[in-house]
């Protein structure tokens, strides 16, 4: 049973942060989904794969792995720069603009 530890990404819908600041340990799968004849769901005997657990930090999960005796891969995050105008969105409402902000 091998686990996957990784810091997930921004929600692309929301220019905010939230919920990227911990950490996630879930389990690959070990069989494929499959379709249930009868109503076409998809379904998995695979019970590991609906666990999802969250560390404060990427040592405390590794930490947990390692106690529990699960292989494990890492993925770090990949940071994005962040894009900061000089002056900011308020700059477009100051008094004393020199131009006129029009559309």
């Amino acid at each position: 049973m091998t686990a996957r530890i990784y810091q997930p990404s921004r929600n692309a819908m929301q220019s905010g942060q939230a919920k990227t600041r911990h950490w996630v340990l879930e389990f690959l799968p070990e069989s494929p989904r499959g379709i249930d004849p009868l109503m076409g769901w998809t379904s998995s005997n695979d019970m590991h794969s609906q666990l999802r657990m969250k560390f404060d930090t990427k040592e405390a999960a590794i930490t947990y792995a390692e106690a529990e005796g699960l292989a494990y891969t890492i993925t770090d995050p990949h940071k994005r720069q962040a894009l900061v105008r000089q002056g900011g969105y308020g700059e477009n409402f100051a008094s004393n603009r020199r131009t006129v902000w029009t559309h």
